[in-house]
């Protein structure tokens, strides 16, 4: 067993429009996490940077329950003293996969504390469980952009698979300042939809590979104009059409929500992304909602040890 490990996990946006809970991609903010063990016998956990907005008891949050899957999963126990110190960038409830980094920060800072014998798949399918979709773990994970299936027995955990992002593309991300809990944005999902539209459905999905691949305008803006979950959230984020028509009259291929949202990610031309992410912020501004934007040009890579 080490004395200390240091966790720096990525956030990710998923989705992607037609990609509902099997798409996603790895972003350029990030959640570092430090373990180290003690004498004591609780668990104690310290909150820098966003991670300060929360408000939840030690055996409540996502690292430690990372730590701990992890640690049952190996077959061992939690060691005493455990101390997590925990610095985030990564917006929370803003639909930039923090729940997934912390979870997956936890898990990972438990193999590399233990040396537990639990491989990247390992920690993906545990992972996964736990936020019970796996399109933010993934990326999370492996780095990159990510296309994620359930498990097929008998292998047993979700099939990652990556995903081409044409070099020409950038993600552009406005982030408003006020949340939306993935919770509530489940609950106002329907549990049926007709067969017609989920035939729509899956052709926008397989658009949606096709054009980030091939930078095809006319296939993204099809397939970011969802059907499957967006249009039953939009309630829950004030501003959206403006924002990402603004993203659209900017240049963006099209724009839609970041994960459960409030942020509203749009698909672009690198060379439109800081037109575009202006654009997205002047029309929350418009609405007199504070946002910041960012671009990811690349995706990120996935967590790293040390």
């Amino acid at each position: 067993m080490r004395a200390r490990v240091t966790v720096r996990v990525p956030g990710s946006t998923s989705n992607l429009g037609a990609g509902f809970d099997c798409v996603g991609v790895a972003v350029d903010r990030w959640l570092s996490v430090s373990a180290t063990t003690g004498t004591g016998k609780t668990i104690t956990v310290e909150r820098r940077g966003t991670l300060t907005a929360l408000d939840v008891p030690p055996d409540a949050d996502l690292l430690c329950r990372g730590f701990v899957a992890a640690c049952a999963k190996a077959g061992r126990s939690v060691p005493s003293g455990l101390a997590l110190v925990a610095d985030s960038e990564i917006p929370v409830a803003r639909g930039l996969g923090s729940s997934a980094a912390a979870t997956v920060a936890g898990a990972a800072a438990a193999t590399a504390l233990l040396g537990l014998e639990l491989d990247r798949d390992d920690l993906t399918a545990l992972c996964a469980e736990l936020e019970g979709h796996p399109d933010n773990v993934a990326p999370a994970v492996h780095g990159g952009a990510n296309l994620v299936l359930p498990p097929v027995p008998p292998d047993g955990g979700p099939i990652v698979a990556s995903l081409v992002i044409h070099e020409s593309l950038a993600l552009v991300f406005a982030v408003p300042d006020f949340t939306v809990e993935t919770k509530r944005a489940r609950a106002v999902l329907p549990a049926t939809l007709p067969h017609g539209q989920a035939v729509q459905a899956a052709a926008k999905g397989a658009a949606l590979v096709q054009g980030l691949a091939h930078a095809d305008g006319r296939l993204l803006a099809a397939a970011l104009d969802d059907v499957l979950h967006v249009p039953f959230r939009v309630p829950l984020v004030p501003g959206y059409a403006e924002v990402t028509a603004a993203a659209r009259t900017a240049g963006a291929y099209g724009a839609t929500l970041s994960g459960s949202g409030p942020t509203v990610v749009a698909v672009t031309p690198a060379a439109r992304a800081g037109a575009v992410g202006e654009a997205m912020v002047g029309a929350w501004r418009a609405r007199g909602t504070s946002a910041q934007s960012f671009v990811t040009a690349r995706p990120a890579g996935g967590f790293e040890t040390r």
